[in-house]
């Protein structure tokens, strides 16, 4: 079992900068793949980073390329995703998400690759 808290939402203006936390505890947290989904009122979750347990690969979704960073620390079992311009369409619940892999440079993509889930955090961005 791992469990996964995020934390840092808030409430920002267009253009601004935040970054999400998450503190993985209870397995080894080097072996799991850790993603950041995000899911706004109606709609289906989705992608949005992800990054291998080595850290050395990482994946992003078109909409944040360029503005979106992903990071983990393993000493501190934390993951974190830094947020820059961010734009009003960037209103959503962030989660958190684990995926165990046995590969250094594997990450998922897809929902349905992740076992483990926070709770999300709320993330605003107002116009």
């Amino acid at each position: 079992q791992v469990q996964l808290v995020e934390s840092g939402g808030g409430l920002v203006q267009a253009g601004g900068s935040l970054r999400v936390s998450c503190a993985a505890s209870g397995r080894t947290f080097s072996n799991y793949a850790m993603g950041w989904f995000r899911q706004a009122p109606g709609k289906e979750r989705d992608f949005v980073a992800s990054i291998s347990w080595s850290g050395g690969n990482t994946g992003y979704a078109d909409s944040v390329k360029g503005r979106f960073t992903i990071s983990r620390d393993n000493a501190k079992n934390t993951v974190y995703l830094q947020m820059n311009s961010l734009k009003p369409e960037d209103t959503a619940v962030y989660y958190c998400a684990a995926g165990y892999t046995y590969s250094r440079s594997y990450y998922g993509t897809t929902v349905s690759e992740y076992g483990y889930w926070g709770q999300g955090t709320q993330v605003t961005v107002s116009s």
